[in-house]
């Protein structure tokens, strides 16, 4: 996708330096970097401060990671120990533990000499992937937005969309996103509310900004406001993303999907979890082998932007020693999701529909 006209990945190999380049995306909207990252700590650093977020992203800096432990040390105890800081660095997202341990299987038989180049060429195969499913995720959810644009004789959607599901959050295209994309390159008109998303606020600096970069029509609204929206018939549908889908269906995704999944139902508003099928975890029913990501206090008791003379800066928000808890997902039960979008297509959020899907 595009920043200022110029196409982009989130992520990318620099042969010539032999370094990982990155967008920061702690910086955005308001200032475009490019980290060059040489080192697994580097990696982890990014991970752990958002620097790169988003499930499918994370989960292409991770291959990158043990790409980066390999070049430095190719022993055996180096990738175990490098896979072991990865797979903590962000718990919740699952598409990390697939890439880490689909780094080490590649590598682990090969010879010391062999390993790095090995290693490279599996971290850009798990990347170049994960273009190619957000592309077919995109192709699928633009169905479901043209087949409602029909069935509804509606000249514009309206989507709701909850935290970062864009292109940023991925290598390129996005999940939640994608669809979006699709239908408004062959010029369906839409219209997305983008929440807030706070504590971090990656709808309001990170979904609106690529929006806009694109030129598909947005407006931020604070968290609170989707469910007013949707009793007024200002939503057409909600798309988001997921960090992890329980193998019955159940979605693990940013605080506050839960809330907007509820009122959807409530308003008869069809609620979509778009995904790459690495998000899914086979192995969990319920979140007692999962932890849910705890944050630092000082997401939610301090805010970054501009000030007036065009300073970033920090403040505080919250009175003093004010206690905080900042949880980063919550989980949204099967039955209020209408259906899952990956790129194998749409189903139903069950085990049975999930199952039959992931064997095709």
């Amino acid at each position: 996708m595009k920043i200022n006209n110029k196409h982009f990945k989130t992520i990318w190999y620099d042969k010539n330096t032999d370094k990982v380049n990155i967008i920061d995306q702690s910086k955005l909207p308001h200032f475009f970097e490019i980290l060059n990252i040489d080192t697994l700590d580097g990696i982890i650093n990014a991970i752990k401060t958002m620097q790169v977020r988003g499930a499918p992203l994370i989960g292409g800096a991770a291959a990158y990671g043990v790409c980066l432990a390999i070049k430095e040390n190719p022993k055996d105890a180096t990738l175990q120990n490098a896979a072991q800081l990865l797979i903590r660095a962000r718990p919740t997202a699952v598409n990390l533990e697939h890439s880490v341990h689909r780094m080490v299987n590649a590598i682990k038989d090969l010879s010391e000499n062999e390993r790095y180049e090995k290693a490279l060429f599996e971290a850009q195969a798990i990347c170049d992937e994960d273009i190619s499913h957000c592309k077919k995720i995109g192709v699928y959810g633009k169905k479901i937005i043209e087949d409602y644009i029909e069935l509804n004789d509606s000249e514009t959607i309206n989507i709701l969309t909850h935290c970062n599901a864009g292109w940023l959050a991925t290598i390129d295209w996005g999940t939640a996103t994608s669809p979006i994309y699709h239908a408004f390159l062959e010029g369906k008109k839409i219209h997305v509310w983008v929440d807030e998303t706070r504590p971090r606020n990656q709808g309001s600096s990170l979904t609106a900004y690529e929006l806009t970069q694109e030129g598909v029509p947005n407006t931020i609204i604070a968290d609170n406001t989707g469910g007013m929206l949707m009793q007024k018939g200002m939503i057409d549908m909600c798309i988001t993303g997921a960090d992890r889908v329980l193998i019955n269906g159940d979605v693990i995704n940013k605080i506050g999907t839960y809330l907007k999944a509820l009122s959807a139902r409530e308003n008869n508003i069809p609620f979509y979890v778009a995904l790459p099928t690495t998000t899914i975890d086979k192995k969990n029913k319920d979140l007692e082998n999962i932890i849910i990501e705890e944050r630092a206090a000082d997401e939610l008791t301090h805010m970054a932007g501009i000030d007036d003379n065009g300073k970033f800066t920090t403040i505080n928000i919250y009175p003093k020693n004010s206690q905080v808890l900042n949880l980063a997902f919550d989980l949204t039960p099967a039955k209020y999701i209408t259906n899952l979008i990956t790129e194998l297509g749409v189903c139903e959020a069950s085990e049975d529909a999930i199952n039959n899907l992931v064997k095709q």
